[in-house]
């Protein structure tokens, strides 16, 4: 059966939510006259607003056992032939199966075997989340060519990052050096405020970068603590962006520097040079994606440990130094005007 409406249940992070675009594609190249309706959570949705691989978002917020019935209703009127679940949750097998989706493509975990037509079981060895996505994918419908995780934001994103900028009084074409210095999942995956703010002095000022500080509106004492650190100027965005404005911000900049996070994979998604400094988490697992990313951390016994708050000294993190971080980006960045880099 060839289906003609396909609903893909989408992860529920930003940055899993970027990693899988390879296998959204995948699935719009095996079924190109497909109608494809992305399902996600509210705050995932910006991402793929403009997305030419999926036809519409639908969003739904974190159920209770009320919402999943009323998604699994919804699944029954639209009248959807196949479901690909990304997540790997009960929840999204059971609103599939109560939808009366007659194709429910996932993989074997978390109980759900019985929900799956078919069940797919799970890769060998611990592979990248892009590939653990696409793999899902390749084994449901068979290989074929890999795709990209590249994105662009739309004009209309574009337009909302330059008005944002503009009401600070940034000119978004002199170049921008981004930081990211926040981490939802912990602090743990924070590297050090001063060294952001060091790196920023330098790599601004060799670069002729305006400071640019993003996040979330819980983040800004955390930015507010590196603005004050800095030799030079900077602009904090912490809490002013939507996940769309966010894409515009980060298309303009002209280098990143971030912890492991969602705004890391967005930029690198964007094709946006990304420096990403790592510690608790793993890079071979969850690092960017793209041919402009640099990640940089240093390997101690208890890393990757995966764990939200460090109960030691905070190793991973502290031997991440300031000059490697720099390197990183040098390596990363067009040379400035008059010289090498």
């Amino acid at each position: 059966m060839t289906p003609g409406k396909i609903v893909i249940r989408g992860p529920n992070w930003v940055g899993d939510a970027v990693l899988s675009i390879p296998a959204m594609k995948a699935v719009r190249e095996r079924f190109p006259v497909a109608e494809i309706t992305l399902l996600v959570r509210p705050w995932v949705a910006g991402l793929f607003r403009s997305a030419p691989f999926v036809d519409s978002v639908w969003t739904r917020p974190k159920p209770g056992v009320t919402a999943w019935i009323e998604t699994a209703r919804e699944m029954r009127r639209r009248g959807f032939d196949l479901a690909l679940l990304l997540p790997n949750s009960f929840e999204s097998a059971w609103t599939a199966f109560a939808g009366g989706v007659p194709a429910r493509v996932g993989y074997a975990t978390d109980t759900r075997r019985w929900l799956l037509r078919p069940p797919v079981p799970l890769p060998e060895g611990r592979p990248h989340q892009a590939d653990y996505y696409l793999h899902l994918v390749e084994e449901a419908f068979g290989e074929a060519r890999r795709p990209d995780i590249r994105i662009e934001a739309s004009p209309d994103e574009v337009a909302a990052a330059r008005r944002l900028l503009s009401t600070h009084r940034v000119d978004a074409d002199r170049g921008l050096l981004v930081l990211s210095p926040g981490a939802a999942f912990g602090s743990a995956k924070r590297w050090f405020g001063d060294r952001f703010a060091e790196v920023a002095d330098r790599l601004a000022e060799e670069r002729n970068l305006h400071v640019v500080i993003v996040g979330s509106a819980p983040e800004r004492a955390l930015a507010e603590s590196i603005q004050a650190a800095l030799a030079g100027p900077a602009t904090i965005l912490c809490g002013e962006t939507d996940l769309e404005t966010l894409l515009g911000v980060l298309s303009l900049a002209s280098l990143v520097v971030t912890n492991d996070s969602g705004p890391m994979h967005v930029a690198a998604a964007l094709g946006v040079p990304t420096v990403a400094v790592f510690g608790p988490t793993d890079a071979d697992v969850t690092g960017p994606v793209g041919p402009r990313t640099r990640v940089v951390r240093r390997h101690v016994a208890c890393s990757p440990c995966l764990l939200r708050e460090c109960p030691i000294d905070h190793r991973c993190m502290d031997r991440v130094g300031v000059d490697a971080v720099v390197r990183a980006a040098r390596q990363l960045a067009a040379p400035p005007a008059g010289g090498d880099a």
